[in-house]
């Protein structure tokens, strides 16, 4: 597992949720103002970070005049090309506050699963980081990919690539503040720390929403792929962008999933 030269290699993936208002699937700004003041700290803290960012989908909804995320597989792909544009711009605009700058990486799973163009990933990624102010965010090329429209909610992308860079931790901020057991009352209930995930696969609830594709579900089948590649993993909310820099340093609210030692 590769160690940052000053601080740690950090993936972190803000679904849909996170990002877009309930309704509607406007972006929400005032969360996006957060995650970016959050995302900054973390950078200047001396750690290496890598933003993997659902809501193409919800941002592009209002070019066309929807009010919700399509069915057909075209119009996502549409809202996808739309929304992908307005979205870089939104970060961009938000990151030039703290000095920093993004730089945008369209991926397909395919692009992942094959050894000559993963590698062209990472090497893309690897000449980025070094550059402290620069931010990459990488979302799944929605416009000519229809497999995260259909499965996954960029959940699964994110956990390859945390295993593909190296990284030190995957962070998956989501809607709800964490794994809630089986005999959870509330929110509140969440399990702190699992050292066997197999213990927990069955105890998923679907907290997509409207504008989502991914569930617990899918972030438990990502969890798993990256801790068994050595990558520890929180599953956090993303409503608290402010607990991320604790997250990172082994605290904050949310279910951990260390690597077995």
């Amino acid at each position: 597992m590769a160690e940052s030269k000053t601080g740690k290699r950090v993936v972190i993936k803000i679904g849909t949720g996170v990002l877009t208002r309930r309704a509607g699937g406007e972006i929400h700004h005032a969360m996006l103002a957060r995650l970016s003041q959050a995302i900054a700290d973390l950078r200047a803290a001396g750690n290496e970070v890598v933003v993997v960012s659902s809501g193409a989908v919800g941002a592009g909804l209002s070019t066309f005049g929807l009010t919700q995320r399509p069915i057909e597989t075209d119009m996502l792909q549409a809202c996808a090309a739309a929304g992908q544009a307005r979205l870089m711009h939104l970060y961009e605009t938000q990151f030039s506050h703290h000095g920093l700058k993004v730089a945008q990486l369209l991926v397909t799973h395919d692009d992942l699963n094959d050894e000559r163009r993963s590698a062209n990933v990472l090497a893309t990624v690897n000449a980025i980081l070094p550059h402290t102010t620069v931010i990459p965010i990488v979302n799944e090329n929605d416009s000519v990919s229809v497999y995260e429209l259909k499965v996954g909610d960029n959940d699964v992308l994110s956990s390859i690539l945390a295993r593909l860079i190296g990284a030190d931790l995957l962070v998956l901020l989501t809607s709800v503040r964490g794994l809630m057991g089986p005999d959870a009352t509330s929110e509140e209930d969440i399990i702190n720390r699992v050292d066997d995930i197999e213990t927990v696969l069955d105890f998923a609830r679907d907290e997509k929403g409207e504008l989502s594709v991914g569930g617990m579900t899918s972030k438990l089948r990502a969890v798993k792929e990256a801790v068994s590649a050595g990558v520890e993993t929180v599953i956090a909310s993303g409503l608290h962008p402010e607990q991320i820099g604790d997250i990172v340093d082994g605290h904050g609210i949310g279910t951990r999933f260390p690597v077995p030692s």
